[in-house]
């Protein structure tokens, strides 16, 4: 598994348009950094028995002559549960507690109520999350943070990993990172490397390992920190890895102390079982372009690796269905050939038959099965690959679950793989958990076919099939899955329980599994004296560490089963996982921590929610302003502020603007696009108060709504508040908030007080800017203003008052004359088959606009 963290303390510099801009980072080339010295950062790692602890502590010194905010950023393992956190400022320490979601959830909102926001902020990467928090201290005020996360190391071609992100991004006095091991099996190798490493700094790595225990430390000094030997600027940038393994004399290791119980298993030297693999490919019109290149480019090196007594196929789903063979065939170099041929012609086609494609594929495996084309000791597999979401055939994705879960039986695994941000992630979880697979997001990089390809090494050496541990049911409860479809080479089985009887010292298991020549079967036994022999180095360890590990493993799993369940069922695993989350102090998707703060300098509370594949991925930060924008309501004047829009229109190296004489309180259509299913409506506010000297009043947008009826998503933003709508959820913002987070095909950043970015599955992107006025204004108010970035990712049937103009668009000018102001001509524009009338420069059309009038009121 992995485990990642960025201790990071940043001073908060101002905003550009979308995020922070590139000079924001300038700053840290100095040691001491607008005021704001780094003086001590430590990494502490502690791993007993795969299962690690991790503190994280940072000292940082305001070295300014007035009070300045610092952020606590740490980047950590999704898999990993925070267990607790602090800062203690100049001997005071304020505590974060660990609540159920929601009584946080109503504090918080009680702070926001307040005008109070948090200063919190999670975001997730593609396999870490980032916990965020800021603090105000005063001129020479002393500031710890010290966050601690638990989480277990899952083993993957054949060895344990840590990745610890290393980004201080100035020089640290006092730097460390030392990651102690203890592994009761024995260690037989170790090794730790970093991409920012130089030969230099080869060298301050220390690594030791006999036996049992296994240590790493890195100690760089200030001048090794130096990217050169008079510069300010740190190496420190990039991946720490940590690596290791154990002896394995043994097919399992069973470990009992204090009434609880572990159980590793992960036989080798195992004769690998022939696999029958279904590739399952979406092939739909939005995998076109790099999607569809990538995914060639994975399927011929996975075929390279395919062996000759493997048996394959591939589907591929548009709007209709297609097979490269009729049925499975073996991997013959000629066959082999020919499938590269075949995937070489992989081309794009139609919308996506989804249930056609997977339904296809498990039919293809029965009848294999049924028909003894297939070996019997051998593994069935379907790998399913889609970037977006079922819109042929059956649709609905409950009845498509429902269909596959009786169609497969629980015979064979099925692993969904979900390309970018449109998937419906979701459904692709709960279909694959059902079964007994599991899901994967593919992320739209240059990576992405390294990606792919990467997790079919996961699964691609199946070595056991049925794998059964068995305890006595009457000595254990609470017991972990005990059951796996398959057991792959270089992973490892993991069981945990307790004893019925805390006093009970004794266990006997029996193992049996399906192997590729015979049945593997084997009793094991274990009582707590022996594993209290192999533990007497109580230096590595801490105590609870397997009761620990049995919650950890516990709460994981009921998590996943929670995922698919409804009514009752899924309301007894709800509060299963928050009393075990509550009692051992984890952070999960049911718990929050609220961090509370010292009350001067305008400290606000903060809460951190643990976050989820399907909810919540990784937001991106922009750098820089996007270019000239598309639509932008503007005000024409100092003090008058119509929704004036202005068209860019590249082929023409011009612009069409406009305006809409509309009232307060209406609804205009600005965005419908049937395709991708979004929509966005723009309501006007008014003055406040009537000019009765004018014959229009002045408008401005007061509320903006953008949906994406696909995902049920909805973001509703106004001059106070961001609210956002997931079914029948809703999580609220305020604009003193400073946000980066992304739920299931939404990315939403916030950039206090002045704007924030927004796109919906993967296509278009909106910026909408908060114009703030005197707050004692006799006439105006705060408005909004929006910008559309990445139109054409919407479809050529988009429509609606800003809609009709993301296609390629033609005008002619004719006539031109004087207008009634000397500076700015008049003239004709035929426009959409229309004559309007015009003023020079801008092409500024007054009125006539086919779609202008639809309007929502």
């Amino acid at each position: 598994t992995i485990t990642s963290f960025l201790p990071l303390l940043l001073l908060l510099q101002e905003a550009d348009l979308v995020t922070a801009s590139s000079s924001f980072f300038s700053f840290f080339n100095l040691q001491v950094v607008n005021g704001i010295e780094i003086y001590s950062m430590k990494i502490d790692s502690k791993v007993t028995s795969r299962f690690a602890r991790n503190v994280i502590t940072s000292r940082a010194v305001n070295r300014g002559n007035m009070h300045k905010e610092v952020f606590f950023d740490v980047e950590l393992p999704k898999t990993a549960f925070i267990t607790n956190f602090s800062m203690t400022i100049d001997g005071v320490t304020y505590p974060g507690n660990i609540k159920e979601k929601e009584a946080a959830k109503q504090e918080y909102e009680k702070a926001v109520s307040k005008g109070q926001t948090a200063g919190l902020v999670k975001a997730s990467g593609r396999k870490t999350e980032k916990f965020t928090v800021s603090v105000n201290i005063a001129a020479a005020s002393k500031v710890t943070f010290e966050l601690t996360y638990e989480e277990l190391l899952k083993r993957q071609f054949g060895k344990y990993e840590m990745f610890i992100k290393v980004k201080p991004k100035q020089l640290v006095k006092d730097f460390e990172i030392d990651v102690s091991i203890f592994e009761p099996q024995g260690i037989t190798e170790l090794e730790a490397e970093g991409t920012f490493i130089t030969n230099d700094l080869q060298n301050v790595i220390k690594k030791t390992f006999s036996d049992k225990k296994g240590h790493i430390s890195f100690k760089p000094t200030l001048d090794q920190q130096r990217t050169c030997a008079n510069c300010s600027q740190s190496l420190l940038d990039g991946d720490f890895t940590v690596k290791y393994d154990v002896k394995r004399t043994t097919p399992d290791n069973l470990q009992i102390v204090n009434g609880y119980f572990v159980h590793f298993f992960a036989p080798t030297n195992l004769p690998q079982l022939p696999k029958n693999i279904i590739f399952v490919i979406d092939i739909s019109g939005s995998m076109s372009g790099r999607e569809i290149e990538q995914t060639r480019e994975a399927l011929l090196k996975i075929l390279d690796d395919i062996r000759d007594d493997d048996f394959l196929n591939f589907i591929l789903f548009g709007s209709d269905v297609h097979t490269w063979k009729e049925k499975l065939i073996r991997a013959t170099p000629e066959n082999l050939d020919e499938a590269r041929k075949f995937v070489r012609g992989i081309d794009t086609e139609g919308m996506t038959n989804l249930y056609g494609g997977i339904m296809k594929g498990i039919e293809m495996l029965n009848a294999a099965h049924e028909e003894n084309v297939v070996p019997k000791r051998s593994a069935s597999i379907i790998i399913m690959l889609t970037d977006g979401q079922p819109n042929v055939g059956i649709s609905d994705t409950q009845d498509i679950r429902a269909h596959v879960k009786k169609a497969t039986e629980g015979k064979y695994p099925l692993y969904n793989l979900g390309f970018g941000y449109g998937v419906d992630y979701g459904f692709l979880e709960k279909m694959a958990l059902e079964n007994k697979g599991l899901a994967r997001r593919i992320y739209p990089d240059s990576d992405s076919a390294l990606q792919l390809q990467g997790f079919y090494d996961e699964v691609s050496n199946p070595m056991l099939m049925d794998v059964e541990l068995h305890y006595p049911e009457n000595e254990i409860s609470g017991l972990t899955k005990n059951s796996f479809k398959h057991f792959y080479d270089g992973s490892e089985i993991v069981v945990a329980g307790r004893f019925v009887d805390i006093n009970q010292n004794r266990l006997t298991v029996d193992v049996k599994g399906e192997g590729a020549n015979d049945a593997l079967s084997f009793t094991t036994q274990q009582d707590a004296e022996q594993t209290a022999k192999a533990f007497q180095e109580q230096e590595y360890i801490f105590g609870d560490y397997i009761e620990r590990l049995w919650a950890y493993l516990t709460i994981e799993q009921l998590l996943e089963k929670r995922t698919a369940a409804t009514g009752e069922e899924k309301e007894n695993l709800t509060a299963e996982v928050l009393d075990l989350s509550l009692k051992y102090k984890f952070v999960t998707p049911l718990t929050s921590m609220v961090v509370t703060k010292p009350e001067d300098y305008d400290n606000q509370a903060g809460i951190a929610d643990k976050m989820t594949e399907g909810i919540d991925i990784f937001s991106f930060a922009l750098s820089k302003k996007p270019n000239v924008p598309l639509m932008y309501p503007k005000r024409k004047a100092l003090f008058d502020g119509d929704p004036h829009f202005i068209i860019s229109v590249p082929q023409k190296e011009d612009a069409i603007c406009f305006n809409i004489n509309e009232k307060p309180g209406d609804v205009l259509s600005l965005i419908n696009d049937p395709v991708t299913g979004i929509t966005v409506n723009g309501e006007l506010i008014g003055d406040k108060r009537a000019n009765s000297d004018t014959k229009t009043q002045n408008t401005y947008f007061g509320k903006l709504g953008i949906a994406n009826k696909h995902l049920n998503l909805k973001v509703t933003v106004t001059s106070e508040k961001i609210t956002i709508q997931n079914g029948n959820e809703k999580t609220a913002f305020t604009w003193l908030d400073s946000v980066t987070l992304q739920q299931e095909g939404l990315t939403l950043i916030i950039n206090r007080e002045k704007n924030l970015v927004l796109s919906m599955g993967g296509g278009a992107s909106f910026v909408i800017v908060l114009h703030q006025v005197w707050k004692k204004h006799p006439l105006q108010q705060d408005f909004l203003g929006l910008y559309t970035l990445k139109s054409h990712k919407l479809s050529e049937q988009t429509h609606g008052l800003l809609g009709q103009f993301f296609h390629p668009i033609d005008f002619t000018i004719l006539e031109i004359h004087p207008g009634s102001d000397p500076k700015k001509p008049d003239a004709t524009m035929i426009i959409k088959n229309k004559e309007l009338t015009k003023r020079l420069p801008c092409q500024f059309v007054f009125s006539g606009l086919a779609e202008g009038l639809q309007k929502r009121s």
